[in-house]
C-alpha cells in the first residue's frame, strides 16, 4: 500500500524529521500535536487546558487541510503527563468530540517536547473513507 507525507500550511512546525500526517489506505495517521500556537512555535498558556484547546485546533487545521474534520476522527491517543489532568483534558476534548466519539486511550508519560503537559494524536478516515 502506498504512503504519502503531508505538511500543513498553517499548523505548528514539525520539531523533528517527521510530517504532520502519513495518508495511506484511505486514512491520515497524524503526528502528535502539542498545544504550540502556530504563529509563535511557544505552548498556550494556561495549563492543560488551553494547551489541550490548542492541540485539539492543531489537529483540526491538519484535518481541514487533508478535507477531513473531527467527525471523521476514528481513534484518539492522548498522553498527560499528569494524570491528575485528566479531569480538565476529558472537559476540554469533549468539546472537539461531542458525539460520535472515536476511540481512545490516554496514558500518562515522563515528559514531553517542550515541557508540555499534554499532546494528542488521532487517526481519521481521509477521502472516500471519510463519506
Amino acid at each position: 500500500m502506498p504512503k504519502k507525507s503531508f505538511n500543513a500550511k498553517v499548523a505548528p512546525a514539525a520539531l523533528g524529521p517527521y510530517s504532520h500526517a502519513t495518508l495511506a489506505g484511505g486514512f491520515a495517521f497524524l503526528s502528535g500535536q502539542l498545544g504550540l500556537v502556530p504563529s509563535t512555535n511557544l505552548l498556550a498558556e494556561g495549563g492543560v487546558e488551553a494547551e489541550t484547546r490548542q492541540a485539539l485546533e492543531n489537529i483540526k487545521t491538519i484535518l481541514a487541510e487533508l478535507g477531513s474534520s473531527p467527525m471523521d476522527v476514528v481513534k484518539a491517543t492522548v498522553f498527560l503527563t499528569d494524570m491528575k489532568d485528566f479531569a480538565a483534558m476529558n472537559a476540554v476534548y469533549a468539546t472537539t468530540f461531542p458525539s460520535e466519539c472515536p476511540a481512545r486511550s490516554a496514558v500518562q508519560v515522563a515528559a514531553l517536547p517542550k515541557g508540555a503537559v499534554v499532546e494528542i494524536e488521532v487517526i481519521a478516515a481521509v477521502g472516500p473513507a471519510a463519506k
